[in-house]
């Protein structure tokens, strides 16, 4: 209880003030803890406002079409988050009158909660006894307790789960839950935390035997994929240009992009503009292409690394299904197009 006890004192003297603690509403808390995977508080806040402000209600966010959504996700990345997000409130809303599942077991069975989602909202919103299991949790409890368990290993979530079950006051798991991962996001950091000033310098044991940077142990990712982009920015003598949705599964599913020339590796000026005229444009003749970045923008996800130009292509006459700047820039795009279109057309 000891430790317990320690890290919720430590909690409301240090806490953040975020606008989904103020509440056990499970929808904006759902909204939030969604929008918080993979993405830190600072950056995904805004977007939480903005959501809840467009769709203050999960009816308001059902009968949302998936475009909306994916155009206020712009930017946050992992845009299946969106798309199942938009599934669910569409489940809760039309299935469950807007009532979410009161406990665990039966929020996991919503499209997008995992175990981590469906423990936060059932113990902030209904106070029901499940821990929490995030990264910042893995690495208190195996800085605190020496554990040496590869947290990349199935089991190691069980295992976790367990001790912090065993840690969390009963009457009060939603507050030892918010407190344990504030604690990590805050204090106990991945990257040289200052322990000298921490409540558990007297205690953690990573930090007695000299292995708080060896702790959490995680065995390597994924190998990286490199990818080779060249996006194909067509201006017609209307000023028009195209754009296409990606409807292949993989990244940025359902956003929209430029034409596109994936190529094995960085290609020369020649050889981009011999496949560009054969591949996109046999019925129109090119007045002029020029490249607006000589070098590649390098856009790194979780397992691939795009390689990314953009080549202006000047079109002769007018395009096929061509649009134009102003109404492009109303669908939703991946964030580097998104900022390439805001920079440079």
């Amino acid at each position: 209880m000891k430790f317990s006890n320690t890290l919720i004192k430590w909690y409301l003297q240090n806490k953040r003030d975020l606008p989904w603690r103020k509440t056990t509403d499970p929808y904006p808390i759902w909204l939030s803890e969604i929008m918080l995977q993979q993405t830190r508080v600072a950056q995904g806040t805004p977007y939480f406002l903005s959501f809840t402000a467009a769709f203050p209600t999960v009816f308001d966010l059902a009968d949302a079409n998936e475009e909306q959504v994916l155009k206020l996700w712009q930017g946050l990345g992992y845009y299946s988050r969106a798309r199942n997000l938009h599934k669910t409130a569409q489940t809760v809303a039309y299935q469950s009158e807007g009532i979410f599942p009161n406990n665990y077991s039966d929020l996991l069975k919503l499209k997008g909660i995992g175990e981590y989602t469906a423990a936060a909202i059932a113990s902030f919103s209904y106070n029901e006894c499940v821990p929490v299991v995030d990264g910042n949790v893995f690495r208190v409890l195996s800085r605190y307790f020496d554990i040496e368990t590869d947290i990349a290993q199935a089991s190691a979530k069980k295992e976790f789960a367990a001790l912090a079950f065993e840690l969390m006051p009963k009457n009060n798991p939603a507050q030892f839950n918010q407190a344990i991962m504030e604690f990590g996001a805050l204090q106990c950091v991945p990257k040289s935390p200052n322990c000298t000033v921490c409540v558990f310098n007297s205690s953690c044991a990573a930090l007695q035997k000299k292995k708080v940077d060896q702790l959490p142990v995680k065995s390597k990712k994924t190998k990286v994929r490199n990818r080779y982009f060249n996006y194909i920015v067509v201006e017609d003598d209307l000023g028009n240009t195209i754009i296409q949705k990606r409807t292949a599964k993989g990244i940025w599913h359902n956003l929209y992009e430029f034409p596109l020339l994936e190529t094995e590796k960085v290609e020369d000026f020649d050889t981009v503009a011999r496949q560009i005229q054969q591949q996109f444009f046999q019925e129109n003749e090119i007045a002029s292409l020029l490249e607006y970045n000589e070098q590649s923008i390098i856009h790194k996800l979780s397992h691939q690394h795009l390689h990314i130009k953009f080549w202006k292509v000047s079109i002769k006459g007018s395009i096929e299904n061509g649009i134009d700047l102003k109404t492009a820039k109303t669908f939703p795009f991946p964030i580097v197009i998104h900022n390439f279109i805001e920079e440079k057309l």
